[in-house]
């Protein structure tokens, strides 16, 4: 539900209320923000913005302009939110009103403004959509039922709440960007009045969400005035020490600095203007409190160690006239290595363009400043993004209109809601998309993809195309052949190798970064995990069937599963496949009367080495490194215990198979690197006792030369039992007049108890040699 804050805090126009945001808010500039204290509440709070101002205000940059539908919205938000109240005692209708002013701020339609202010009557009052619809149209109610927060669902905790709201956003977005713009305005008018919000908790979880959410959204749509004002006034709660530190350190500096500032302006104007350049406007400003902190926490510095606090834009006419002011300030100044960015020729996926660069000025104020040099419709990108060219003034404002190129990012938001299982799943493969530095890399055919730092092949086959990263087997990097693993840098041509049949491996979960991967590789291993727990699950209840002697056919199930609490008999197969539903239960439940003959059956604890699907009871695991419940088996042929070098290697449709790294076996898996995975043991896990106070036990496999005489098994099973190993499985595999070699699978509980166990044979009588079983 919409924070109840009151309608403090003046709108991103300019004081005449005429003029674009961006004539008096840079791209990276601080808004004044005061951190929250009870003083707070003192001050004065602004007038609301009336109806006819409001009007005005619309028709001065759009004289076609709809004013009377405007009118109409401002009335029926007034009645309709009627006598409700802040939560410092203002009218509620201060934050509708205050939110189409930001909207007309940046010039936006007649049907954002209008949605700004209907945006909270179908969740806050008796209005119903129907109503929206009957007097506003189709557009405007789906507008307006976009941006409402479906609050009435009952979930099951306020992180789950974030998750489910965010995927309904972003399925509003993907039908309409405007509802994302009406929602940015929204939460910029909550987070200027989050300070009258009396509970910490909760104004915590409000400033978190904006900072992980709301902040990169805007920036992913270019609006970096809205963007640093929200993780400004984020940054103020969430660390209000920090914020107060940096924020007196720069007000003194401020002081200090006026002067510099203006002139390092007119040398700047001067620099170009004798290299033949006419600039437009050369501003300086200050980095944002936020920046500077983390800045310090990158570096590890103080903030007295940090120089370059100060950034200056220089706007020029043409793109041309960018490149020579470039040439002017590396020519007048000292280039600081590593800060050049061209960001015109690459522009960012927001459609940002600009050159950055660093320099040191001259002696005696030797300080490092950043430069941005751009064109005014850069600047005018920079400044406002998507409003800058408006969409709606022309054509439709669906993701999939000419524009929609910009829009990339939604659609690979709406490919990570389809493939993320859960809503908190989503919403943290979201923020993976969300977030991270950028690098640009290209395809064979020079396509430009943008990935976050510290991307992989994988997410770039992924970027690409989700089938492509589905039988992506390996990757050229500059046409040289690289693990998958390979980090991306900058320029980096990528040539992604497929397979047919190909399929992800689990453990590229860990070594990708974007959401998009992440969601898609998840994906296909709980389909595959279900796929192979239902044909175990099969197995099983056939086998409890069988054995009992009576009828398991689908046909003779199926009207027991409301009984067994499963909708539909392959549920069914998978609960019996992952231990969730034992297939006795099932077989007493189909036939009662078997109920009371029931036996119960032998069970060993804890035996791995029986279990193909690798699981205990409670679901633990004893290796790590696997997806949580991927499927998995220990290799029958090297029998691996716990204290043996492990490796996972992945075969379609069984999961992962766990072999000892020394495994003659895995010779024939040379040819196929992606499929192995690096497993360890978990210990934590192995030594927990189970609730009968037994060790979690594994199978190892022991080759025994015996004299061929009466009572040779014997002194050899004895020798077993005297070290407390339990023998499962026993086979003589050559018989000779003199002796007899037999294979012998033991339970024990790690290497140093099959030391034991070796050794205990080693010592008894009539054994001629005992080795650790291999194949």
């Amino acid at each position: 539900m919409t924070q109840r804050g009151t309608a403090s805090g003046k709108p991103l126009a300019a004081p005449d209320g005429a003029a674009s945001p961006a004539a008096t808010t840079d791209a990276a500039a601080t808004p004044p923000v005061t951190a929250p204290t009870a003083a707070n509440e003192a001050r004065p709070r602004p007038t609301i913005v009336r109806q006819f101002e409001l009007t005005e205000k619309v028709h001065a940059y759009d004289p076609k302009a709809d004013t009377g539908l405007i009118d109409a919205a401002y009335i029926v938000a007034m009645k309709a939110h009627g006598n409700q109240r802040r939560d410092n005692g203002d009218p509620y209708i201060t934050h509708p009103i205050a939110v189409a002013d930001i909207l007309a701020g940046y010039r936006l339609d007649t049907a954002s403004i209008v949605t700004g202010l209907l945006h909270d009557t179908i969740e806050d009052t008796s209005v119903k959509l129907k109503d929206i619809e009957a007097r506003f149209g189709a557009q405007i109610a789906g507008l307006v039922d976009g941006v409402t927060k479906l609050t009435r669902l009952e979930l099951q905790s306020d992180r789950t709440k974030q998750a489910e709201n965010f995927r309904k956003l972003v399925l509003a977005i993907s039908r309409d960007i405007r509802v994302l713009l009406v929602k940015l305005a929204d939460r910029l008018h909550n987070m200027r009045t989050l300070h009258f919000v009396q509970n910490q908790d909760r104004r915590q979880r409000i400033a978190r969400e904006t900072m992980d959410i709301y902040a990169p959204l805007a920036e992913r749509i270019g609006m970096d005035a809205i963007k640093t004002e929200l993780q400004t006034l984020s940054f103020a709660e969430l660390e209000p020490e920090a914020f107060g530190t940096i924020q007196a350190r720069l007000n003194f500096l401020r002081g200090q600095g006026a002067d510099v500032i203006d002139e390092v302006r007119a040398e700047l104007a001067r620099i170009c203007g004798d290299a033949g350049v006419k600039t437009i406007e050369v501003g300086g400003r200050e980095k944002s409190p936020l920046s500077i902190w983390e800045k310090m926490k990158r570096r590890n510095v103080g903030f007295e160690q940090l120089s370059d606090l100060m950034a200056f834009r220089v706007v020029v006419e043409t793109k041309s006239d960018c490149y020579a002011a470039l040439g002017a300030v590396h020519s007048a100044y000292p280039v600081i290595a590593g800060r050049f960015k061209d960001y015109i020729s690459t522009p960012k996926p927001n459609g940002y363009q600009s050159l950055h660069t660093g320099v040191t000025l001259r002696e005696p104020r030797n300080q490092k400043i950043e430069i941005q040099i751009r064109t005014p419709d850069m600047n005018d990108v920079a400044e406002n993004g998507v409003a800058s060219h408006w969409l709606y003034k022309t054509h439709d404002a669906k993701i999939d209109g000419g524009d929609s190129k910009q829009f990339r990012w939604v659609t690979d938001l709406l490919e990570i809601l389809e493939n993320s299982l859960a809503p908190d799943e989503f919403l943290e493969n979201t923020k993976l998309e969300l977030y991270g530095e950028q690098v640009f890399c290209f395809t064979p055919k020079g396509q430009l993809i943008p990935l976050p730092r510290g991307a992989t092949s994988i997410d770039f086959a992924y970027a690409v195309h989700s089938q492509v990263g589905d039988t992506c087997v390996g990757t050229k990097i500059n046409g040289r052949l690289m693990p998958l693993r390979t980090e991306l840098q900058n320029g980096d041509q990528i040539e992604i190798m497929t397979a047919r049949g190909g399929t992800p491996s689990p453990h590229w979960v860990r070594i990708c970064v974007t959401g998009k991967a992440r969601a898609r590789i998840r994906r296909f291993v709980h389909q595959e995990q279900r796929e192979q727990f239902r044909d175990v699950g099969r197995a099983e209840l056939t086998k409890a069937f069988r054995q009992a002697g009576v009828d398991g056919s689908e046909k003779a199930l199926e009207p027991h599963l409301v009984a067994l609490k499963h909708a539909t008999l392959e549920e069914l197969y998978i609960a019996v496949g992952n231990g969730n539903q034992a297939a006795r239960d099932v077989v007493v439940t189909a036939y009662p009367e078997l109920r009371q003959v029931a036996r119960s059956q032998r069970v060993v604890p804890g035996l791995i080495g029986r279990n193909p699907r690798g699981t205990r009871p409670d679901h633990s695991m004893p290796v790590t490194g696997l997806v949580p419940g991927m499927a998995f088996t220990f290799a029958g042929c090297c029998h691996p215990v716990p204290g043996d070098e492990i490796v996972g290697i992945v075969a379609t449709g069984k999961g992962v198979t766990i072999h000892g790294r020394d495994c003659q076996t895995l010779a024939g898996f040379n040819a196929t690197p992606e499929r192995f995975i690096d497993v360890e043991w978990n210990y934590e896990v192995l030594l927990k006792p189970s609730a009968t106070g037994k060790i979690l036990a594994h199978t190892a496999r022991v080759s025994v030369v015996t004299d061929n005489d009466q009572g040779a098994l014997a002194m050899v099973t004895n020798a077993i039992a005297k070290q407390d190993g339990s023998i499962t499985n026993l086979k003589i595999v050559n018989r000779q007049s003199d002796f007899m070699e037999t294979l012998v699978d033991v339970e024990v509980r790690d290497i140093a108890h099959l030391a034991k166990v070796l050794a205990g044979l080693r010592g008894a009588n009539g054994i001629q040699s005992v080795e650790r079983a291999k194949g």
